[in-house]
């Protein structure tokens, strides 16, 4: 019930010094928008950072106002009791720079030209907000977490800060990742931007001077997205070849449930998030490859010193376990502790946002063997 978990305030925090970027850029400033649950310990040593998916954002847990119609995004895994417990866990979620929900990003306001960045906000990638979430852990004098964790990108952000910053994490839970994404899924999110660059509405990215968005492309985009976020399973028990109404109108308006579904998820969606992160973020992801430039997984993750927890779900074709198994084997080659778990379960790769009592308990008992 909302009235069991205590409302949340997210929080700004501005940084005036200037960020390298991976790209080359140099951003001058900018804001992180983040939000907290759970007390930080004397020692400063119980923290916990949860990173974000593509869509996601800070509002991780709980309620920022009584009147809202549904929590955070990770609200079955992050609460009291819950499998990370903020009686026991101060627990930071964070809005990437380039998000759109209060961080900087295309829609803010470029202080050069006192006009939306639009495309001329610099591209992001997973290391470059590994490097922002850092500064912010620095301002919050956390100089080790206890565990980074983190689901599909965020995965991949948990994954880097145990490359980028062994020192400062004790735990790395890797949840329905993987150490790079694979032609396929690099194919599906080009088409997903084309959508949107190829709306009319677009104007090169700087629809906000044209007072317009492109809700067509963000919408396909969406519904595209979220077909690869389901596995066949689901979408066959939960609609079917099911119709709308009781006879086939031969026509090319909506006539299959599975098609109304997919209609209304592109509309909310286009409805609150916007194009020019869609595009940053999707980015970011088909750059992740910390293989690249260290020559071999291995040789990528030779750096880190934490314990790992890496979990798959068996029909999430999206990021398939054979993935994660990558990542436990380069692990295991560099001789690291590592645990590993593929659940079963029908969801695809949404499982890992599922409230799925075998994967609930799995992290449960990983996140109580964790010292503070």
């Amino acid at each position: 019930m909302i009235d069991s978990i205590p409302l949340v305030t997210p929080q700004i925090a501005h940084f005036s010094v200037p960020l390298p970027l991976k790209s080359g850029a140099l951003l001058a400033a900018y804001d992180l928008v983040y939000e907290t649950h759970g007390q930080l310990n004397a020692a400063h040593s119980n923290a916990i950072l949860v990173c974000h998916a593509l869509s996601g954002n800070h509002h991780i847990a709980g309620y920022h106002q009584a009147s809202d119609k549904k929590p955070g995004w990770w609200d079955n895994m992050i609460g009291p009791g819950k499998p990370i417990d903020t009686r026991k866990f101060f627990v930071i979620g964070v809005n990437n720079l380039g998000g759109c929900h209060g961080s900087t990003g295309p829609a803010s306001i470029n202080p050069d030209t006192g006009m939306a960045w639009g495309s001329n906000f610099p591209m992001m990638t997973v290391a470059d907000w590994v490097d922002t979430q850092a500064r912010l852990a620095d301002v919050l004098e956390i100089r080790q977490f206890a565990a980074v964790v983190g689901g599909s990108l965020g995965g991949m952000q948990a994954l880097h800060w145990s490359i980028a910053y062994p020192e400062r994490v004790r735990h790395c839970l890797v949840i329905a990742a993987a150490p790079h994404l694979t032609a396929q899924n690099i194919a599906f999110n080009d088409v997903a931007r084309q959508a949107i660059l190829t709306d009319p509405d677009f104007h090169g990215g700087d629809y906000y001077a044209h007072h317009t968005t492109p809700k067509r492309g963000l919408k396909l985009a969406r519904m595209l997205g979220h077909i690869t976020y389901l596995s066949d399973d689901v979408m066959g028990s939960k609609f079917g070849r099911v119709l709308r109404h009781a006879a086939i109108n031969y026509g090319y308006d909506v006539e299959f449930e599975i098609e109304s579904y997919l209609r209304y998820q592109g509309d909310k969606f286009a409805e609150s998030f916007d194009a020019n992160t869609y595009l940053l973020m999707t980015k970011a992801l088909d750059y992740f490859d910390p293989a690249h430039e260290a020559g071999s997984l291995k040789a990528a993750l030779a750096p880190s010193m934490a314990e790992f927890l890496v979990i798959s779900f068996t029909t999430d074709w999206r990021f398939a376990p054979e993935r994660s198994r990558e990542i436990v084997r380069a692990l295991l080659d560099n001789e690291r502790r590592v645990s590993y778990a593929e659940i079963d379960s029908a969801h695809g790769h949404d499982a890992f946002l599922m409230p799925d009592p075998h994967y609930h308990a799995l992290i449960n008992a990983y996140m109580d063997r964790i010292s503070l």
